[in-house]
């Protein structure tokens, strides 16, 4: 039976259909929601990088890290940190370079196949970690580059609120220290701690500059551009506004973070987690979600230094373009400058605005998926989706299993279990799967609730039924004679025909559905609570519709809406998020940039000078700048694409047109 109800059965004559009232005019405003004040007008967001096909971060930190300014529109970089109200303050170092790399202060080599640096010391271009510092510190960075450029090999390090004088690039203290001497310097052998970050021109050895202030703060590098233009910069195959930080948490490998105005992180989520050619009153409500999401979750990572990270854990955030991918459209852009500072509230408490891909026909109250119940996350029948659901791939989809591969397959989800000869399904009100459980040869039952009926089975979605017993996807609740609902079964169910009323006679019988279709009723699959059960007689096909976790705004829901409904975004966000209200928050005072106590120079590669002490030409220390050819291959990281996941994203997304002739940085990049 495709018409299928919550277990309880419509007959004809008798049956009145109760669906969820569908809005026809919304017209919820932005005011009167209640003030809300976001904490911050900046983000902190951990950059990993992540697994394109189901969202899972593959690498969270890196030994090295590439810049590069987009073309036209950045001209170097400027350095500093970020100060716990987000604020930045710059050292007075500007460096002309348009492509520099940090690294953890180790001894580094760099490999040109994968454009990035690694631990060791062979190779034709290696970074040396033991360096000789010069006696004496300075209050600024001119007083101590001016003493540096005295040095081929000189450079500086800004540590723990003073600057100081580094020469030289060694592999080992016993090599700093037969330099030192031959060289007659007043310095001692550093090699500095497991917090010191190193800057090098990208592809060479030539260190620009090293910063170590322990865990007090992290270097911020903050791209320069020419006047009039919004600086944007490549990291890892993603261009991304803002400027970026680099912690060393474990005092190894570099997280990086990219500290961005809340509204141009948005712009890096919606084209990622929508198609950017979408209408744009659906746009504008994942714009909102996306906002609200953020603030609502920005405590997440705390411990790791940052809000958030840029994988569906959270949110697809991309920035501005992905090098062979999607991209940010003026469409996109337009929906997050429309809605700008609008958030959603509940009685003047921000949601947390979750969202997926499809319902299947129904959302789900949040306590039937997790744990908690939220007001404003109920389950709600969506008649919306039909319209899109034969042109949405794998919208329908049906996974079957035989006695022995459920067994094994619950053996591998960490369940004792035999063949399973008997699975027995509950339904929520709305219709999607509450509870499956399973019965193998020997008597003995597994049962999985909520999120975990879905995910025991590996399927898509929580709505779904076994071998064509469940519910339907067009009736949520069906009232009979008189709107009592039928609670135990068929047991004591009358048909109201033009003789008057009568028991229900044995033999056949036949249901009515809401759209008028009769099918045969198969009374053994109507159970009290609207439970069914199927006994093994061969194979159990579980089929279903939908992709994600049912709670919140579907976004093939929303487009649906938009486009063929000519719904707002108002009316999107109010019908999936219940009694939810849209307010615009007062930014607070936007981030401050604190100057260097002097202005300081662009910083350019200066021509070698010699150096104010005598050196042996017979020293063992490297080369300062070993130059890789420009066309040097890179691997690039595989384009990245949507994909619907527990967080969003809906499937099929469009593409971008590439990165207008440049070259992204590679894996470390």
């Amino acid at each position: 039976m495709r018409h299928k109800i919550k277990g309880i059965l419509a007959f004809a004559l008798a049956a009145v259909l109760a669906l969820a009232a569908v809005p026809t005019g919304v017209t919820t405003t932005a005011d009167a929601a209640g003030e809300y004040t976001a904490p911050y007008t900046t983000l902190r967001v951990g950059l990993y990088v992540y697994n394109s096909s189901d969202g899972s971060p593959t690498q969270k930190s890196f030994p090295s890290a590439n810049l590069m300014n987009a073309k036209g529109l950045g001209s170097g970089y400027e350095l500093g940190y970020f100060d716990t109200n987000r604020d930045f303050h710059s050292l007075g170092v500007f460096l002309s370079q348009t492509e520099i790399t940090m690294l953890m202060d180790r001894t580094m080599v760099y490999n040109a196949g994968s454009n990035s640096y690694s631990e060791g010391s062979e190779g034709s271009v290696v970074v040396g970690c033991v360096h000789l510092k010069l006696d004496g510190s300075y209050d600024t960075y001119t007083a101590a580059k001016a003493v540096a450029d005295g040095y081929e090999d000189g450079f500086v390090r800004y540590e723990n609120g003073k600057f100081y004088v580094l020469v030289g690039q060694y592999v080992s203290s016993a090599k700093a220290s037969e330099a030192r001497d031959s060289r007659g310097l007043n310095a001692t052998v550093d090699s500095g701690t497991s917090h010191t970050v190193t800057v090098v021109k990208s592809r060479t050895n030539q260190i620009l500059f090293e910063y170590d202030c322990g865990t007090a703060s992290s270097l911020a590098v903050k791209p320069m551009a020419p006047e009039g233009v919004k600086a944007q910069t490549w990291f890892k195959g993603c261009k991304y506004y803002g400027a970026f930080s680099y912690l060393r948490n474990t005092g190894g490998n570099l997280t990086v973070v990219n500290y961005v105005d809340v509204e141009d992180y948005v712009k890096g989520v919606v084209p990622y987690e929508m198609s950017a050619s979408w209408p744009r009153e659906a746009l504008k409500a994942q714009a909102i979600a996306a906002r609200t999401f953020v603030m609502a979750n920005i405590t997440k990572h705390r411990s790791s230094g940052f809000d958030v990270c840029n994988t569906t854990d959270c949110q697809a955030y991309h920035g501005t373009e992905v090098e062979g991918g999607a991209r940010a459209t003026s469409d996109s852009d337009a929906a997050v400058d429309e809605t700008r500072s609008q958030y959603l509230v509940y009685k003047g408490t921000l949601c947390d605005t979750s969202y997926y891909s499809s319902n299947g026909g129904a959302s789900e109250n949040s306590e039937n998926v997790w744990t908690a119940k939220l007001d404003y996350l109920r389950g709600v029948l969506d008649p919306y989706e039909k319209n899109i659901a034969g042109s949405v791939s794998n919208y329908y989809w049906t996974k079957t299993y035989t006695p022995a591969s459920l067994g094994q397959r619950l053996r591998d989800m960490g369940r004792n279990s035999g063949d399973v000869v008997r699975v027995e399904l509950t339904f929520t009100d709305v219709g999607n799967v509450y509870s499956v459980t399973f019965i193998d040869v020997n008597g003995r039952k597994n049962t999985a609730s909520k999120s975990s009926a879905k995910s025991i089975l590996g399927l898509r979605s929580q709505r779904f039924t076994v071998n064509g017993l469940g519910p339907a996807e067009d009736a949520g609740v069906v009232y009979v004679n008189g709107g009592v609902p039928l609670e135990n079964g068929l047991d004591g169910v009358c048909a109201v025909g033009g003789a008057g009323t009568a028991e229900l006679p044995s033999g056949d019988v036949y249901a009515i559905s809401g759209s008028g279709t009769v099918d045969k009723v198969d009374t053994a699959a109507v159970t009290q609570k609207g439970g069914v059960g199927v006994n093994s007689a061969g194979n159990f096909v579980f089929s279903g519709s939908g992709w994600g976790h049912n709670v919140g705004m579907s976004q093939w829901g929303a487009y649906s809406m938009a486009k063929y409904y000519g719904k707002t975004y108002l009316d999107i966000l109010t019908f999936y998020y219940t009694g939810a209200q849209v307010t615009t928050s007062v930014r607070k005072q936007e981030q401050q940039y604190y100057p260097a106590p002097d202005a300081g120079t662009v910083s350019t590669d200066p021509e070698p000078t010699e150096p104010p002490t005598p050196t042996d030409p017979e020293t063992t220390e490297p080369e300062t700048s070993t130059p890789v050819a420009a066309d040097a291959p890179t691997e690039d990281d595989p384009p990245l694409t949507g994909v619907p996941s527990e967080t969003g994203g809906p499937e099929d997304e469009g593409t971008g047109d590439g990165a207008d002739g440049e070259t992204a940085p590679g894996l470390e990049g």
